[in-house]
């Protein structure tokens, strides 16, 4: 048997070889293309158990590789085909390109969400959002192999009638590439940019009212609640139930039951024609007992004159006055951000709050559950909005 030779090219040479293949030995050899346009590194050899044909596999550029990395590589490629192994595929599970993309979406929530995140809700939500939407479609596929096809088959679903939901799944698919591509799990082009050419435009999206930031919420209601007359108490009425401002300035007591702690505003005022059931939280019930209670038909908010309700623009020029850079409609976009950035209620609680028509599956879900995980969500809305307030009048 001859004698195999290895180390046969030096550093030196590899610049004026011409065209063709130059062994250098144990399977390494490097190809030069015609005309000198391009210096590969080639590893030749054959997979213990495969049969006994000799294949060849590429190792990368010379201009990338140096000689002694390319030897390297090969004495690690010859190391993997005497186990059985095929070196190539061997390589990218090494290197992450197979990574299945759920095990991608645990590690980048793990190592990126867990440590920074301070609301335990908001954890769980970012990830959970990834295993409902996205799991089912591409969890077992390799980063790799996801296209953009298949992220529109995630989006499509949910684009319109859940908006900012697909908003938000769209920012975590795209997250997860990111951050894969810096930890070279993945190689190529993230496969969500662009994705939005193939989606149908976004109905809630089209009208934006000027919002807090949910950071500086807490900050402004207190401003807000520090402000006197009763514009100020409407409109702090509103924040903590996250209602339309008409809803609010045509509040009558009949629709409100103490009891239960509930405003009941009938479908003739409603923007959607149904009863709207509002879960009152104790803040908001507190400042119903700031105001004069009336008869049963008596307007809850009165204007400067008794019985006349408060115009359109009294809560606008309490925001002014207080040099608040929003709109009291703009509350509702607060709230909910705040409902899907900080909290895990389900998308249905979070829509019924805010009067939006729950659509699908989650339409279904009965009316007690709702109103169930409603009351505790506006608790908890309360309770994130006077965190910055400690002399706001409560039950």
């Amino acid at each position: 048997m001859p004698k195999i030779v290895k180390n046969q090219l030096t550093a030196a040479k590899l610049t004026k070889l011409p065209p063709g293949k130059h062994i250098d030995g144990g399977g390494l050899m490097l190809v030069v293309a015609p005309g000198g346009t391009s210096r590969r590194w080639v590893w030749r050899g054959t997979i213990s158990g495969r049969g006994d044909t000799r294949r060849e596999y590429g190792l990368g550029s010379a201009s990338v590789l140096s000689l002694g990395e390319a030897r390297k590589k090969a004495a690690e490629y010859h190391a993997l085909a005497r186990t059985g192994l095929c070196p190539t595929e061997e390589d990218a599970r090494r290197r992450g390109l197979t990574l299945l993309f759920e095990e991608a979406a645990e590690r980048v929530w793990h190592d990126t969400t867990v440590p920074s995140a301070s609301n335990g809700k908001h954890v769980a939500q970012w990830i959970t959002t990834l295993r409902t939407y996205a799991n089912p479609v591409i969890g077992k596929k390799p980063l790799g192999h996801v296209t953009r096809a298949d992220v529109v088959a995630i989006l499509r679903p949910i684009w319109v009638d859940k908006a900012e939901t697909a908003r938000r799944v769209k920012q975590r698919l795209s997250a997860v590439f990111e951050a894969a591509r810096v930890e070279g799990w993945y190689e190529g082009l993230n496969p969500v940019e662009g994705v939005e050419r193939a989606l149908a435009r976004q109905r809630d999206r089209v009208e934006h009212h000027a919002a807090i930031p949910v950071d500086a919420a807490p900050a402004a209601y207190a401003r807000v609640a520090a402000a006197a007359g009763v514009g100020a108490l409407a409109l702090r009425f509103a924040i903590l139930t996250a209602a339309r401002s008409g809803e609010v300035r045509g509040a009558r007591w009949a629709e409100i039951d103490t009891e239960a702690a509930e405003w009941r505003v009938p479908a003739g005022r409603m923007k959607a024609g149904r009863e709207h059931v509002v879960p009152l939280s104790d803040a908001a019930m507190g400042i119903l007992d700031l105001v004069p209670h009336g008869r049963d038909d008596d307007l809850v908010f009165n204007g400067a004159r008794w019985g006349t309700p408060l115009s359109d623009m009294t809560m606008i020029a309490v925001m002014r006055r207080l040099k608040l850079a929003a709109v009291p409609h703009g509350w509702r976009s607060t709230f909910r951000d705040w409902a899907e950035e900080r909290t895990s209620y389900p998308h249905a609680a979070k829509e019924a709050a805010l009067a939006h028509t729950v659509r699908g599956v989650e339409g279904a879900y009965r009316r007690t559950t709702l109103i169930d995980a409603r009351r505790e969500m506006m608790r908890d809305w309360a309770g994130f909005l006077l965190a910055a307030d400690t002399t706001i009048e409560t039950r």
